[in-house]
């Protein structure tokens, strides 16, 4: 099955934050929506992403107009948005919310959305990419360090009582 990587139009929005409430809430061992409702008001919400300067809704979409991937791209990382110190950090693009429809796992989609990433930061010519994750994303994580990415331990923070890495 082929696909194109491309940034989400606004009659998308909807349906790529439904992609993501559904991919995370079903995670085993992430908080749920009644357990952490902000973080999945942001996911129902994730148009508001693209308004960041340098910010890009990504959306990995089939041949059929399906969408079953997406990841939110920061060129600069003061508009990041999350916790911890890495919204400081300077020369560097990141990416999280990284989100691949179940129906769709093994096809290579939540690769070929991380390579986009870090090809738009070469293009930028950036010194890294950060990304962050967590226990319950075991499958992203392994894929992660296969692609090369190590771990910042000094990037670590925690979102409610869910602790979060950065990779």
């Amino acid at each position: 099955m082929s696909y194109v990587i491309r940034n989400a139009k606004p009659e998308e929005f909807k349906a790529t934050g439904e992609l993501m409430i559904q991919v995370y809430s079903q995670l085993d061992g992430f908080p749920k929506p009644s357990e952490q409702p902000l973080y999945y008001k942001m996911l129902e919400n994730i148009g508001d992403f693209p308004n960041k300067p340098d910010t890009e809704l990504l959306v990995a979409v089939s041949i059929e107009g399906k969408i079953n991937g997406a990841v939110v791209y920061f060129g600069d990382m003061q508009f990041y948005g999350s916790g911890g110190t890495a919204t400081k950090e300077k020369n560097a693009a990141g990416f999280r919310l990284l989100a691949v429809n179940y129906d769709a796992r093994g096809l290579g989609l939540g690769k070929l959305l991380t390579l986009t990433c870090i090809e738009k930061a070469k293009k930028k010519k950036l010194g890294q990419v950060i990304i962050h994750t967590t226990k319950a994303m075991q499958t992203a994580w392994m894929m992660y360090e296969i692609i090369g990415f190590k771990r910042s331990e000094d990037l670590d923070f925690m979102q409610a009582e869910l602790p979060v890495f950065w990779v």
